[in-house]
């Protein structure tokens, strides 16, 4: 069943044409879970939205590069149920921007993020309902992460629980001195619910992955970069009129945005298809979406400028 999803996602069926395009506004087919797993998305969202806090902020710019904002500062920054339901609306949002290339999902206040709010938490505690949160999370996150935008998720300060979880739903991460990411599940009982084990696997391997999740390991950006949970160091600013951490971030970001979104977007299709599917699976999409951008504007202008050879 899932392989079926994945099929439909990335190659479409003929009722689809296999277009990208298309594919964007049927956003609903990026979910892991649906009805036929007995998941319930409005009723879970109504459960979710019983307990408020904070916000999930979104500010899309002219470059092309967004910044989603994780905001509850007197929770550290932590997930309450409103936010969730925020969350998710904001993919969604973002799954239909055109003219986006580029995501920075970060924290507020200098802190990233402490998973799951505990009066949440608490009050949704008997297995059923924490699993429909469990589904709800994991779809809005295997959302994000296939998202058409290359993202980064920019760590200032903590990292924990569900946080972490949050930073294996980017493309890449950026931590700055001092920071930490951590999978403190194991303290709490409990293992990752929001996806974050399966995706930290994929980003460093099952080895490392076992040991940052059986010994809840402290990551710091040295180790980080060792196993390659962080892509890059950010550094902190010495005095007035140097580069924030947020925009050594996006100027980062910026090297892998550069050209037109449809190029940018087509790029990240692609990759992502290689990293979901089969081979001959991933192969099919690629050339599909390399139809959508053979003859297009980007490459008549660098056919006649022979670009290649320069």
């Amino acid at each position: 069943m899932v392989l079926c999803t994945l099929r439909r996602q990335f190659l479409g069926t003929r009722s689809h044409c296999g277009t990208w395009a298309r594919l964007l506004q049927r956003h609903s087919s990026n979910c892991v879970y649906s009805s036929i797993h007995d998941f319930n998305q409005e009723e879970i969202r109504e459960k979710l939205l019983a307990f408020p806090g904070g916000s999930i902020d979104l500010l899309k710019q002219d470059s092309g590069i967004a910044v989603l904002t994780v905001n509850n500062p007197s929770r550290m920054n932590a997930f309450s149920g409103s936010m969730m339901v925020e969350l998710e609306e904001k993919v969604t949002q973002l799954e239909n921007w055109t003219d986006g290339k580029g995501l920075i999902v970060r924290g507020a206040a200098e802190t990233f993020c402490s998973g799951s709010d505990l009066n949440a938490v608490r009050a949704i505690a008997n297995p059923q309902d924490g699993m429909k949160m469990c589904m709800f999370m994991q779809n809005a996150l295997t959302r994000l992460l296939r998202l058409p935008l290359i993202s980064v998720a920019m760590v200032e300060g903590r990292a924990l629980g569900g946080g972490a979880e949050l930073t294996t739903a980017c493309d890449f991460r950026l931590m700055s001195p001092g920071s930490m990411i951590q999978f403190v599940h194991k303290h709490m009982g409990l293992v990752p619910g929001w996806g974050g084990a399966a995706r930290l696997v994929r980003t460093v391997g099952s080895q490392n992955a076992l040991k940052l999740l059986a010994g809840a390991v402290t990551v710091d950006p040295e180790l980080g970069l060792h196993i390659g949970l962080a892509d890059g160091v950010l550094e902190a600013p010495q005095g007035a009129g140097e580069e924030t951490l947020a925009q050594q971030a996006e100027r980062w970001l910026s090297r892998y945005t550069k050209g037109p979104a449809s190029v940018v977007q087509a790029v990240k299709k692609v990759v992502l298809s290689g990293r979901e599917l089969p081979l001959s699976e991933a192969l099919r999409t690629e050339r599909d979406v390399f139809g959508t951008v053979w003859g297009g504007p980007a490459n008549l202008q660098a056919l006649a400028s022979k670009s290649k050879h320069r």
